[in-house]
């Protein structure tokens, strides 16, 4: 994969000093477009071996195009940051915006490249790795991101002569230490790594770009005209792009005329003696499971969806009373802002992850786009189709990493849900709780029955199921609620 990068390309300095002026302006003319459109957003990873002239290259265009607009951002693999989130986390968070360039030194790479070639893992997991990068990158593209991915490269010859280049400069000897020189003794290990990732991440819609670093206009140009090149192919293909296509797909009836919530069993009532009876046990019960000391090695996600008017934020406070307020964090899920808007569809949650020993409780969450966005047409049918997968490979992400998700659907029929939103309209303290959406939704009952059960057959999964809660009663609907959550981590902690 590398021999065409052995070839020491040289560029003369006449040739190099006739070419970057226009590359230059035409760089920040389309870096100016993609600002004006605001309709995607790019990514340039530099990766590579060291003193192949990663940094100078990040510097370099960040001099060529407008600063204002590129967000740099140097990763280290200190896990320190992460506070027990997935290792993916601290790059999720960073994510540029539509209209902006992110350039990444460094990147998802860069540890199990590293683990690899220390002998830390074996390739099986290193090929485990690669598959979440690859799925990772795919939601990127498929959200809209440019993604560019450059690799410099410097045969073991040349790598051991610019190190010493550089450590005898005063003005560069800091840029080269004892991990440079740790790094250098493992060349063939990184070399045989990352050959195996590049040729496992190199996609149709992420491919590389191999440079080869010796010399320094040769591999400024390469970069600057690739990121030229993809930069202007994009923007003219958003601006021949047909407008997409979010209308809802056709509804497939059930053939009895049943499904998993018309199964649930509605009819079950509790005496509010007994509920609080219960509620006061189960409460106490939850937060002595939380004291725990093994409780500090996991985090909790606990997921509320259901039925407008089933109960959720009364399930939600019930819980919220069980634990140390310093626990956790309650996050609401509305209508996305601007900024989230700006960047790909899971970032939002990704975001608000707790940290190990705390509790992060989304009322409503990413469950929304193949519910609200997919009946109400405000994303495309591919959109929604692949957030099943994208969602189950986030959560799954989450288990592995010790967190403990807990899904939650409340169902309430339409014959309570009516009588519910009637008692809001007609109770003055209760009325900010009912709005048009919630009326217009009804009448939409059938699509989002379809809707809710599609899902729950497609992310309902070994390693987070879905947990349907009968929801007209809402005091033994509270209470079951604390017991699944209680179940859950209990196992977790066994």
């Amino acid at each position: 994969m590398f021999e065409s990068a052995e070839l020491g390309h040289q560029i003369s300095k006449e040739r190099y000093d006739a070419e970057v002026p226009p590359l230059r302006e035409k760089l920040l003319s389309a870096q100016y477009e993609l600002v004006k459109r605001h309709q995607f957003s790019a990514i340039i990873l530099i990766g590579g071996v060291d003193g192949a002239g990663k940094g100078e290259t990040i510097n370099i265009l960040n001099e060529w195009m407008d600063p204002r607009h590129i967000q740099t951002t140097a990763f280290a693999m200190d896990d320190a940051d992460l506070h027990g989130r997935p290792e993916m986390w601290r790059y999720w968070k960073m994510l540029p915006p539509n209209r902006k360039i992110g350039l990444f030194a460094g990147s998802w790479y860069s540890q199990p490249i590293t683990q690899r070639a220390y002998g830390q893992i074996k390739n099986a997991e290193l090929d485990r790795d690669l598959e979440l990068i690859r799925g990772f990158e795919r939601m990127l593209t498929d959200e809209g991101v440019l993604l560019l991915k450059f690799w410099f490269h410097l045969s073991k010859d040349r790598q051991k002569r610019r190190l010493k280049a550089l450590s005898r400069d005063e003005r560069t000897a800091w840029r080269v230490g004892e991990l440079e020189w740790k790094h250098f003794e493992l060349y063939d290990e990184f070399a045989a790594a990352s050959v195996r990732a590049l040729r496992e991440t190199s996609t149709g819609n992420a491919p590389w770009t191999i440079v080869e670093g010796t010399d320094r206009r040769y591999r400024e140009l390469t970069v600057g005209t690739s990121v030229l090149g993809a930069l202007e192919a994009r923007l003219q293909r958003q601006a021949d792009a047909p407008v997409a296509n979010t209308r809802a797909a056709p509804l497939i009836p059930a053939l009895d005329g049943k499904n998993v919530l018309s199964a649930l069993d509605y009819s079950t009532r509790m005496p509010r003696e007994e509920y609080e009876r219960e509620l006061e046990e189960k409460q106490g019960r939850l937060n002595l499971l939380t004291r725990r000391p093994r409780f500090k090695q996991h985090s909790v996600v606990v997921v509320f969806e259901g039925s407008d008017a089933a109960g959720k934020g009364g399930a939600v406070r019930r819980l919220t009373r069980a634990l140390d307020a310093r626990q956790y964090q309650v996050i609401p899920i509305a209508a996305p802002t601007d900024e989230e808007r700006a960047r790909p569809y899971l970032w939002r949650f990704w975001r608000h992850l707790p940290e190990r020993g705390r509790f992060t409780v989304f009322d409503r969450s990413w469950y929304g786009r193949v519910l609200v966005e997919r009946v109400e047409g405000y994303c495309s049918e591919s959109d929604w189709m692949r957030a099943y997968t994208e969602i189950n490979d986030f959560e799954e992400q989450l288990v592995q990493n010790h967190t403990i998700v807990v899904k939650i659907w409340l169902q309430i029929t339409p014959e309570e849900q009516l009588r519910r939103f009637e008692e809001r309209k007609n109770t003055p303290f209760k009325q900010h709780k009912i709005t048009e959406d919630d009326w217009r939704n009804r009448a939409k009952a059938d699509e989002y029955t379809q809707a809710v059960c599609d899902m729950i057959d497609r992310t309902s999964t070994e390693l987070a199921p879905w947990n349907l809660i009968p929801a007209d009663d809402k005091l033994s609907a509270r209470i079951r609620v604390l017991d699944v959550i209680h179940r859950n981590i209990r196992e977790a902690l066994e």
